[in-house]
Formats: structure tokens, C-alpha cells, sequence
């Protein structure tokens, strides 16, 4: 991109990409706190404000390599222009309100990935396309739930066998207290995970905008808004979705609550070291229908988990065709004659 973006379109690209910021903690919220809300350890605004507050805490926690991954892994830097930025925001912001619309609990993640590929390939082609960036993105498509199912499934047959001989009082009111931690802990993952990804966003931004270089650092002022933001979207939470997550899938008790919830920090917190943008949805799914299987292959609804599924399929080419369309629109009503 040639010369120095308009600090007035910098501004205007910044706000929208809070926009998804904020919508990714909406759309997400229910993730942290359904489990805690169904099992009714807490009220849902209790854990609304306790999810929020630990997405922020994430900050402090979590390097930026998905924030990395997400502004330099994904599509060739070369080619970022303020075009593309808002094609592949539009193209996941839009994807969103369908998803929440309906109830899907889908990924903000793969439809901020699906809006940059998709921006991506509208202008340049395939070629810009970084293979190893999104190879490994799509891979944990698959690995992350898995492994929300495997460590959730072997957490509840472990504490099964732990408490054979205690009563069922006893056990729930062990387990109601120790959700308090595995919820909190989710949130935490979540937080450092998903508002990493509008950190590379923005991070991109400036770098095509001429306003930081390749090698700089990511502004301060960057994190600590993407932060702020996506913590307050999740107050405001997804209350559609909490319903889908904590009782449809299968029912939730504490003990099989806190399996879920533990598996899924456990994943989310391996994904971000590793740099990998995961989607919380299909962490805490798999981990949900993993203990629901461990009590009993029918006490998961596998009807509308194969609906789930459809949704994550569905999530990249969706909102990549919707960011490709929005770049192209654009590129042509917004050129200064």
C-alpha cells in the first residue's frame, strides 16, 4: 500500500474491528459460563461479570502469538490494504449475526480466519495465501475438539472412579465449588486466545497503514483496547446460545461441568502457546459432548451436535465468500474519483 493511510480511515477500520472485538465476546460468552450457569452454581449474571473479568485478566497471562499467527501468518503482508481489512471484518462480523441469530454456536475465530482468506484471495489471488498459517488453523478444526472430547471424557471417568464410594450431596457440593475455578479458568483461555485475533488485526493494520513496522512491537494501546473490548462484549453475553450449550447437547451436572470446563482450558491454553487461533465453541463442545459420552452414548443429542458440526464446516467458505463479495463492493464504491 503506497504512502501513509488517512488517520480518519485508520480510526474508522479500528472502531469496526472493536466492533468484532466486542461481538466475539457476545457470541462467545456463553462458552465460560454455560456450563457453570446450567449446573446453577452460579447466576448467569454472576457469571457474565466473572467471565468478563478474567478475559481481561488474560492479558497479563498470555504471549501475543496468535495475535502473530492471526496479523502476519494468515495472508501475505504485502497485500494488506485498508480494502482487505474491512472485507475480511465484514465477512466474519456478518457470519456472526447470522450464526447468533439462530442459535449456531459457531466460530468467531475460523470467521475472522474465513474474512481474511477470502479478502485475500479477492485480491491477489491464491498465491497470497500463507499455506503454513492456515493449514494449521483448519487442523485444529478438528484437533481441538477432539481433544476437548478426549481430555473431558478421561477427566470424567477419572473423578468417577475418585468418588465411587461418596454420596451424590457430597459430590455435588464438592464439584459446585471447584466450578468456580475451571469456569474462571476457561474464561481466562478464552480471553487470551479470541482477543488476541483482533490484536492481529489491528497490528495489521498499522503495519499497511504505515503507522508501525514489520519488526516493531504491537502498541500497547492495541492490546490493552482488544482486551477491554472483548471483555465487555462478554458482559453483555449471548444468552441465546447458553441455553444451546448448557442443556441441549446433553445435561449438565457439576461434576460433569467441571470436567468441560477444564478440558477446555487445557486446550485453549496449548492452542495459544502454540500460536494456533482456535474457536472456544468447538474447545467447550467437544469437551461437553466428550463427559456426556462418558456417562452414556445417549445422553448426548448427537442430532444436534451433527448440526454443530455442519456450522463449523460451514464457517470458513461462508465467511470468506461474504468478506471476497465485501472487499470487491469496496473497492469499487470507495475509490476517490
Amino acid at each position: 500500500m503506497e504512502g501513509q493511510l488517512s488517520l480518519g480511515i485508520l480510526l474508522g477500520l479500528i472502531i469496526v474491528a472493536l466492533a468484532f472485538d466486542f461481538m466475539n465476546g457476545f457470541h462467545d460468552a456463553a462458552n465460560g459460563i454455560s456450563t457453570v450457569v446450567s449446573t446453577r452454581v452460579l447466576k448467569p449474571y454472576q457469571a457474565v461479570i466473572i467471565a468478563a473479568l478474567m478475559n481481561f485478566i488474560a492479558v497479563f497471562i498470555f504471549h501475543l502469538s496468535v495475535a502473530t499467527t492471526v496479523g502476519k501468518g494468515i495472508i501475505d503482508q504485502g497485500i494488506v490494504d485498508h480494502y482487505v481489512v474491512l472485507g475480511a471484518l465484514i465477512g466474519a462480523i456478518s457470519w456472526n449475526i447470522i450464526t447468533w441469530y439462530y442459535g449456531i454456536p459457531s466460530s468467531s475465530s475460523h470467521a475472522l480466519i474465513g474474512g481474511l482468506v477470502g479478502a485475500g484471495v479477492a485480491k491477489a489471488g491464491t498465491w497470497a495465501l500463507i499455506p503454513a498459517g492456515i493449514l494449521k488453523t483448519v487442523a485444529f478444526i478438528f484437533i481441538s475438539p477432539f481433544l476437548g472430547f478426549l481430555i473431558g471424557s478421561l477427566l470424567y471417568v477419572a473423578i468417577s472412579w475418585m468418588f465411587v464410594r461418596s454420596t451424590p450431596s457430597r459430590v455435588d457440593r464438592i464439584f459446585r465449588r471447584l466450578q468456580l475455578f475451571s469456569s474462571s479458568l476457561y474464561s481466562l483461555g478464552h480471553g487470551g486466545n479470541d482477543a488476541q485475533k483482533t490484536i492481529g488485526i489491528i497490528w495489521m493494520l498499522l503495519i499497511a497503514g504505515g503507522y508501525t513496522g514489520t519488526a516493531d512491537p504491537v502498541p500497547g494501546w492495541v492490546v490493552i483496547a482488544c482486551y477491554v473490548t472483548i471483555g465487555l462484549g462478554t458482559m453483555f453475553g449471548g444468552w441465546r446460545i447458553v441455553k444451546t450449550m448448557g442443556q441441549r447437547i446433553t445435561k449438565i451436572r457439576p461434576p460433569s461441568g467441571f470436567c468441560a470446563e477444564l478440558s477446555g482450558s487445557i486446550t485453549l491454553f496449548l492452542a495459544t502457546g502454540l500460536g494456533i487461533p482456535v474457536s472456544t465453541t468447538h474447545t467447550i463442545t467437544g469437551s461437553i459432548v466428550g463427559v456426556g459420552s462418558a456417562q452414556s452414548v445417549s445422553a448426548v443429542r448427537w442430532g444436534l451436535a451433527g448440526n454443530i458440526l455442519w456450522a463449523w464446516i460451514l464457517t470458513i467458505p461462508c465467511s470468506a465468500f461474504i468478506a471476497g463479495l465485501a472487499w470487491w463492493v469496496a473497492r469499487v464504491t470507495l475509490v476517490p474519483h
